[in-house]
């Protein structure tokens, strides 16, 4: 059984304002309609024998996964969540025990949930390709043949000794380079970048595992003996895997084992670490070096990028630059320094600002809400339910809520009774009632929320019961 692994446990600062922790990269539409997890979805499918992929996942992402593999009609082997992030060699591990629970001969095909590859054809055959290798217990990595002498990446050099399938032994991992040494990495032709991608059969890995960091192996054993099922996902045991050590696969087992090999591959590939990585994936010819998304109007601008979510953007006489514009917050950097929008979100962090957790738009699995307005004692909000979703049956101990619906049909349950509204009909909730809102219909349920009180937290809550199996809101 070969299975897909997508790893999305990703946080989501390099390309803030757009990516945050709540919202990270790996979920939002950056070069076209899809998300960068759909087209990993996507990808994946198109290898040759390939099972519905197992997703390892952030606990707090776990509905923003479900939801995106629903709307490509994708089912999955399994959602598995981190209660904390713990780095990709126990995530690993954690999928190659459960696939082996599967299958005793399950073959893993692991990959980011937040890459861009143009080329899907390439990046099969190269799959294709590591995938000959497995049965000697090689570890199969993919090397991407470099076109420029980068130095945000890591690289991997091969040795000179050519294996069947178009692989390398390798040689040695090393870290980032200055310039001057990427250059000469360029023009040896030894190195790669290192893509994060693997291929192996899961016994195969956990058994390097346990030669080079048996802690690991023993933890994640742990953690998937007492895994839970909970709806879709599969809940590692907490305490288990929080005592894990975090490790990256290249330093826990890649850069130790002799068994090692690499598959050059060449499909238009990109991580998108930065501003300036996405707007080189997305320019198109004959704009002048352009990027331009959202309602943006320019004169004299070149070799820039420039997007808007909300409002216009006018740019004028501009060179290298690059503008994103959110709801809450507007990034303008040089294209040489977006590398430090991550010390940007660490003193967002720092100082208690919300900005670098979400968007003013939240998504939860019922659908999403939006804060239009707040002060003293009161917030209005945009609130919108998928169809046939439902929030939980809830009180609020501090605030009151009117509910006035300005699209599709609301069913409400205030108190022991309940409630049909439609479009311009509303509701008053008090302080302390039990209430529920559904969406019994077929389109999505759209309401304004004028909540009043003396606190109008998101904590303030008790729930009763929820079809989502959550805790808190």
């Amino acid at each position: 059984m070969i299975i897909p692994v997508i790893l999305s446990g990703g946080s989501g600062t390099r390309l803030w304002p757009l990516s945050r922790s709540a919202y990270p990269k790996q979920f939002i539409p950056l070069t076209d309609e899809k998300s960068l997890f759909q087209q990993t979805l996507e990808r994946m499918s198109g290898i040759s024998g390939a099972g519905d992929a197992l997703i390892v996942c952030n606990e707090e992402h776990r509905f923003m996964v479900a939801e995106q593999m629903r709307q490509l009609n994708i089912t999955s082997l399994g959602i598995m969540l981190e209660p904390i992030g713990r780095n990709t060699a126990p995530a690993i591990a954690c999928a190659a025990h459960y696939a082996l629970s599967k299958d005793k001969d399950a073959v893993l095909v692991v990959t980011p949930s937040d890459h861009v590859i143009r080329d899907n054809r390439q990046f099969v055959a190269a799959m294709s390709q590591g995938l000959e290798r497995v049965d000697d217990g090689s570890l199969v990595t993919f090397g991407i043949v470099p076109d420029k002498p980068e130095t945000g990446y890591g690289y991997i050099r091969k040795q000179d000794t050519s294996l069947s399938s178009g692989a390398f032994p390798v040689a040695e991992f090393v870290e980032k380079p200055d310039l001057e040494t990427a250059k000469g990495y360029l023009a040896s032709g030894d190195f790669y970048w290192n893509s994060g991608m693997f291929v192996f059969r899961a016994d195969a890995y956990l058994q390097e595992l346990e030669q080079f960091h048996p802690d690991i192996l023993q933890a994640t054993i742990r953690a998937c003996e007492l895994i839970k099922t909970d709806l879709d996902f599969l809940r590692l045991d907490k305490e288990a895997f929080n005592a894990c050590p975090a490790k990256s696969i290249d330093y826990a087992v890649m850069e130790k084992t002799a068994k090692s090999v690499v598959v050059p591959m060449d499909a238009g590939w990109s991580d998108v670490g930065s501003w300036s990585a996405l707007a080189d994936v997305s320019v198109e010819e004959g704009n002048n070096g352009n990027v331009l998304q959202g309602d943006v109007l320019i004169k004299g601008v070149s070799n820039s990028y420039l997007r808007s979510e909300n409002r216009m953007i006018a740019g004028i006489g501009l060179d290298n630059v690059i503008v994103v514009e959110t709801a809450d917050a507007v990034l303008v950097a040089d294209k040489s320094h977006v590398q430090d929008v991550k010390g940007i979100v660490e003193e967002l962090k720092a100082s208690g600002r919300c900005e670098y957790i979400s968007h003013v738009r939240v998504y939860r699995p019922w659908g999403n809400y939006e804060t239009v307005d707040e002060c003293d004692r009161f917030k209005v909000k945009r609130i919108v339910v998928n169809p046939g979703a439902s929030l939980s049956l809830q009180q609020h101990h501090h605030r009151a809520e009117h509910w006035v619906v300005v699209k599709g049909t609301a069913q409400i349950t205030k108190g022991e009774k309940e409630i049909l509204l439609t479009e311009d009909q509303s509701v008053y909730i008090p302080l302390g009632t039990k209430h529920r809102l559904t969406n019994p219909g077929l389109i999505p349920l759209e309401i304004v929320e004028v909540q009043t009180g003396s606190y109008l937290g998101e904590d303030d809550i008790v729930r009763f019961s929820d079809e989502y199996g959550r805790d808190n809101c």
